[in-house]
C-alpha cells in the first residue's frame, strides 16, 4: 500500500519547512525509519524519516523549496503500484497534467530535473477556400483637390524682433512673454511643447507641466538605474528569519510594553569571575552565566514575573525555565535552561556553552528551544552599553544585558572607578506593573552585587 510522505511539523511552532537535502533518490528501496530528507524548520535542521516500506517512487518537492506543513512531498509505494491518483492529488506544479507524447518528443526522452519541453504547435489548418470574388470594377477616381486657400500673411515680429521656434507643422510657435521667459530660465525648448492656450499658444502652465514631466522622467530613469541587474542582491528568507519576523510583529504591535533600566555595580561579580578562572578551566564562568543564575533566583522570589499572558488568563509557573538568546548565522534562537534556579553556577555555565554551540550548528532539538518562562538577551560582548529587547510572547518579560565597563562613580563621598553594567527589562504591562518589575530588578541587583549568594 502506498505511503504518502508529507511535510511534517518537526517543531511545535513550525508552519512550513524548507527541504534542504534529499537523502534518497527515486527508485531507492525504503524502510520505515530511514532518513528521507533534511528539513529546515523555523529553528533548526531536522531529519524527515519514512513512515512506511517500499520504493521511493516520486519526489514532488525540489531541494531548496519551502512547503506548508501537511503538503505532500513524496510517495513511497510498491514497484508496480499505480500512484497516479496520489500524485494527481498533490495539484499545482507537483502534478502536471499528462500530455500525450508527440512523435518529436518520443525521440528526445526527458531528464530528471530538466524543464519540460514545449509542446509542439498543432498542425496548421488549411485556410478555407474563399468564395469567388465578384468581377472587379475600376476604382473611382479621386475627387479633384479643392483650390488652395491663400495663406495668412506672416505676423510681423514683436518687440526686439527675436525669432521664436517654429512649430512642427510650419509657421511660428505662438507663446506668451511669461512662457518664453520661464522656458529660458528652465532650459526648455518651446518647439517641443504643445500649447494649450487659445489657438495652440504656449502659456505658463504648459512650461510648468513640461518641467514636472521632465523631473518625473529623470526620477524614472534613476529608478531604472537602481534596478539594473547587478546593482543589488535579493536574499530569500530562511525559515528562521520568517519566524523571527512573524514573532516580532506579533510582539511589537499587540503587546503593551514598557521598559525599566537600571545600572548595577558589577565589581564584585568581576572579581569573583577572575578568582574562579584562576582556580582552573572547570571553574570558569561568564558574566552571562552569572546573570542567568541571578535572574533564575530572582524569578523564584517574584513568581508574578515568571508568567505567561494567555488572553483570558495569566499563568504563573512553579518551575523556572530561562531562555538565552543566541545569535546564529541567519537569525536568533533561544535555547532553554530548564529548572535554572535548581542548577549551580557551573551547571549553568556548562549547559549554556553546549546549547550555544549546538544552536550555531543548527543541531538543537525542538524541546531544547521551546517551553521557556522568561528570557535573557546579552549583547555586552559586542560592545553594546544598553539596548531594549522584544518580548517573546506569551512570556511577560525579557532582560537585556549591556556590557561591563569601568566608570568613575562617587561612593561614600569618594571618587573611585568601578565596574558597571546596565540592564533593561521589557515588560508586558498586561502582566507586570511598574512596581512589580522594579522590585524584580532590585532582587537581581542584590544577587549581582553580592555574587557569593550565587555559589552557596
Amino acid at each position: 500500500m502506498a505511503t504518502k510522505v508529507v511535510m511534517e511539523a518537526l517543531s511545535p511552532t513550525m508552519e512550513e519547512g524548507r527541504l534542504v537535502k534529499w537523502n534518497k533518490n527515486e527508485g531507492d528501496q525504503i524502510k520505515s525509519g530511514d532518513v528521507l530528507a533534511e528539513v529546515e524548520t523555523d529553528k533548526a535542521v531536522m531529519e524527515l524519516v519514512a513512515r512506511g516500506d517500499g520504493v521511493l517512487r516520486k519526489r514532488l518537492t525540489n531541494e531548496g523549496d519551502a512547503s506548508p506543513v501537511g503538503t505532500l512531498i513524496a510517495v513511497i509505494a510498491g514497484p508496480d503500484e499505480n500512484i497516479d491518483s496520489i500524485v494527481g492529488s498533490a495539484g499545482g506544479a507537483s502534478a502536471p497534467a499528462a500530455v500525450p507524447p508527440q512523435p518529436a518528443q518520443a525521440a528526445q526522452g526527458s531528464q530528471a530535473g530538466s524543464a519540460p519541453s514545449e509542446a509542439p504547435a498543432p498542425p496548421q489548418q488549411k485556410a478555407p477556400t474563399q468564395a469567388p470574388s465578384a468581377p472587379s470594377r475600376p476604382a473611382p477616381s479621386a475627387p479633384p483637390a479643392p483650390p488652395r486657400q491663400p495663406s495668412a500673411p506672416p505676423t510681423p515680429p514683436r518687440g526686439n524682433g527675436a525669432s521664436r521656434p517654429a512649430p512642427a507643422g510650419g509657421g511660428r510657435q505662438r507663446s506668451s512673454p511669461l512662457a518664453r521667459r520661464l522656458a529660458s530660465e528652465k532650459g526648455i525648448q518651446l518647439g517641443a511643447i504643445q500649447g494649450t492656450g487659445p489657438g495652440g499658444r504656449i502659456v505658463k502652465r504648459d512650461i510648468e507641466n513640461a518641467k514636472a514631466a521632465g523631473v518625473a522622467a529623470a526620477r524614472s530613469a534613476a529608478a531604472d538605474r537602481l534596478a539594473t541587474e547587478g546593482d543589488f542582491k535579493d536574499v530569500p528568507l530562511t525559515q528562521i528569519r520568517k519566524t523571527i519576523a512573524r514573532r516580532l510583529a506579533e510582539s511589537n504591535g499587540p503587546v503593551p510594553t514598557f521598559f525599566l533600566t537600571a545600572e548595577f555595580d558589577a565589581t564584585r561579580a568581576a572579581e569573583l569571575r577572575t578568582q574562579l578562572t584562576e582556580m582552573g578551566e572547570e571553574y570558569k564562568v561568564s558574566f552571562n552565566d552569572i546573570v542567568i543564575r541571578a535572574v533564575a533566583l530572582a524569578l523564584a522570589e517574584h513568581p508574578e514575573v515568571n508568567a505567561h499572558w494567555l488572553g483570558d488568563k495569566i499563568r504563573h509557573f512553579n518551575r523556572i525555565h530561562v531562555a538565552m538568546a543566541v545569535a546564529v548565522e541567519d537569525g536568533l534562537i533561544t535555547p532553554v535552561l530548564f529548572d535554572a534556579d535548581r542548577m549551580t553556577l557551573w551547571d549553568i555555565s556548562g549547559k549554556a556553552r553546549d546549547l550555544a554551540k549546538r544552536a550555531r550548528e543548527r543541531k538543537l532539538l525542538p524541546e531544547e528551544y521551546t517551553g521557556s518562562t522568561f528570557s535573557v538577551s546579552n549583547l555586552g560582548m559586542f560592545g553594546i552599553d544598553q539596548f531594549t529587547a522584544i518580548i517573546n510572547p506569551p512570556e511577560a518579560g525579557i532582560l537585556a544585558i549591556g556590557g561591563v565597563e569601568e566608570k568613575p562613580i562617587v561612593a561614600d563621598g569618594q571618587l573611585e572607578v568601578r565596574q558597571r553594567m546596565r540592564v533593561t527589562m521589557s515588560c508586558d504591562h498586561r502582566v507586570i506593573d511598574g512596581a512589580t518589575g522594579a522590585k524584580f530588578l532590585q532582587t537581581v541587583r542584590r544577587y549581582i552585587e553580592n555574587p557569593l549568594a550565587l555559589i552557596i
